[in-house]
């Protein structure tokens, strides 16, 4: 094992129909994040993990659905479970409903992922609370595909409270947000229906990216990093 290896960790061993997959998908055009949200595909997602440690604690289900021309697209969604080598805490179990059995038979990983890039196509991800989501997501795809996942990403913890000033103090969590715009959940901690629901979330937010002319996802993303300044500095 060279140094490079120990530094890095070992090249995942990909098959070579597996390696054909991910290079169709790395070979596809990136996203206009420039083009009108009418007119563009943005992947809302949401995860389950073995608990809350970035560190430590590992990637249990992807929940995504798509909102295409401005309407959230069912038919236009996904959610799998990753096989997982051994299984979470019956704590953890009892939160996402994921139970032993569920996560042993899972998809392996490796076809999971490339599952989940073959969906997404390069389209715009749009999460809440991003930053747990990505960093769950990034690790996995660098652990099994050894993929550096450079993708756009919006967070709508950031946006809501940019478009929504005066609820920035009082609405912290998704629960606040859902209940503010009158957003139900069929599932709540399914990776899947919280996905719906930020989905929803997202459409509610619309009138008001509008007047603000907020109607691209750059325009999206620029606001977020505005509403993060005013947090850091606020």
């Amino acid at each position: 094992m060279n140094w490079l290896t120990r530094l890095f960790g070992k090249k995942p061993e990909l098959t070579p129909e597996q390696a054909t997959r991910l290079a169709a998908w790395q070979a596809l055009p990136a996203p206009d994040i420039n083009a009108p949200c009418t007119a563009s595909r943005y992947v809302v997602v949401d995860v389950e993990t073995s608990g809350l440690n970035l560190a430590r604690d590992r990637l249990i289900a992807i929940g995504a659905v798509a909102v295409s021309a401005g309407r959230i697209q069912l038919v236009d969604s996904m959610e799998i479970i990753l096989q997982q080598d051994r299984i979470s805490t019956r704590d953890n179990i009892l939160i996402h409903g994921i139970g032993g059995t569920a996560q042993a038979e899972g998809v392996p990983p490796v076809e999971a992922l490339l599952t989940l890039l073959e969906y997404l196509g390069k389209s715009p991800l749009v999460a809440f609370h991003v930053a747990f989501d990505k960093t769950m997501i990034d690790r996995a795809l660098k652990t099994f595909l050894g993929l550096k996942f450079n993708h756009p990403w919006a967070d709508l913890a950031y946006l809501a409270p940019a478009l929504y000033p005066d609820l920035a103090r009082s609405h912290r969590s998704l629960d606040q947000w859902m209940g503010q715009f009158g957003i139900s959940n069929y599932a709540r901690h399914s990776a899947l229906a919280d996905a719906l629901s930020t989905a929803e979330l997202l459409l509610s937010l619309r009138e008001r990216m509008s007047a603000k002319q907020v109607d691209h996802f750059k325009a999206m993303r620029d606001l977020e990093r505005a509403q993060r300044m005013v947090n850091w500095t606020g």
